[in-house]
């Protein structure tokens, strides 16, 4: 099956704003000293301070 061009183009935009939005929400919660759960490499939640994970986007 092919992928037409507009749909990788709508793919590409939704990924891209979710990138952001995970960027923006990772940068206000380090300014204010908080942890994000993210999954490890199993699916398992894992706490972890928004600071470090603003270090690896």
């Amino acid at each position: 099956m092919e992928v037409k061009k507009e749909d990788k183009d709508f793919f590409v935009k939704v990924l891209d704003g979710i990138r952001k939005a995970s960027r923006k929400m990772a940068e206000r919660s380090a300014a204010n000293n908080e942890d994000l759960v993210i999954a490890d490499k199993n699916g398992n939640p894992v706490s972890v301070p928004a600071k470090e994970l603003l270090k690896n986007l």
